[in-house]
C-alpha cells in the first residue's frame, strides 16, 4: 500500500514523504496486515498532522477476493483518519490519472514519470517498488487540483481562483453605473 503526504502553500506543492507499507513480511494473515495499515496511518497522522485524507476509491476488478481485501485496506486507512477527526474524500482511479497526466487510462509508469516532472522528484532506482507510492502521491496531487488550486490544461487558472485572487475586479461596473456581485463558486 502506498502513501504520500504533501504540503500546499499557495501554488507551491512540497512533497513531505511518499513510500509504501510493505506487507509481504507479515505473512498471509489479512487481519495482521489491516492492523499494520491502521497503525502506520496513525503514526503518519500523529507525525504530520494532516488536514485531510484523499484516497483512491475502490475499483472493480476481475478477482472478487482481491477487490474485497483492497476495500478492507482502504476502509482501515479511512477509519484511522476518522479516529483523529480528519475528513476524507475519494477519487476514482481514472480521475486521478486524468488530473495528473491528462489521460484517464495512463499507466502507473506514466503517472510516476509525470509526477517526477511536475514535482521535480529525483529518479528512483527501484521504480517498480515505488509505483504504489507514486500512485498515492498522484491522489494527493489530484486532491490539490480538485480544490481549485490547479492550472487548467489550457494554462489558465480556474474562474473561482481568479475571483479569489482579484477581489478588486469582482465589483467592476457594468452598464449604467451598476455593480455586479459575484459569489464564490466551489468547483
Amino acid at each position: 500500500m502506498g502513501y504520500a503526504l504533501i504540503e500546499v502553500r499557495g501554488q507551491r506543492v512540497d512533497v513531505l514523504c511518499y513510500d509504501v507499507i510493505n506487507m509481504k513480511a507479515l505473512g498471509s494473515n489479512h487481519a495482521v496486515k489491516l492492523k499494520r495499515i491502521f497503525d502506520r496511518m496513525l503514526e503518519l497522522i500523529d507525525e504530520y498532522l494532516p488536514d485531510e485524507l484523499a484516497i483512491e476509491a475502490p475499483f472493480f476488478g476481475v478477482n472478487v477476493q482481491s477487490m474485497l481485501k483492497l476495500g478492507r485496506a482502504q476502509g482501515v486507512a479511512i477509519a484511522a483518519a476518522l479516529s483523529r477527526q480528519i475528513p476524507y474524500v475519494e477519487y476514482a482511479p481514472t480521475k486521478v490519472k486524468q488530473s495528473v497526466t491528462g489521460s484517464g487510462s495512463a499507466t502507473k509508469e506514466q503517472v510516476a514519470h509525470m509526477l517526477r516532472q511536475t514535482l521535480t522528484l529525483p529518479p528512483v532506482a527501484e521504480a517498480s517498488k515505488f509505483l504504489d507510492a507514486t500512485d498515492a502521491l498522484a491522489v494527493a496531487l489530484c486532491h490539490h487540483y480538485m480544490k481549485g488550486n490547479n492550472v487548467t490544461a489550457s494554462g489558465g487558472k480556474s474562474w473561482g481562483k481568479f475571483l479569489a485572487e482579484n477581489p478588486e475586479r469582482v465589483g467592476a461596473s457594468t452598464g449604467a453605473g451598476k455593480k455586479t456581485s459575484v459569489k464564490s463558486v466551489k468547483e
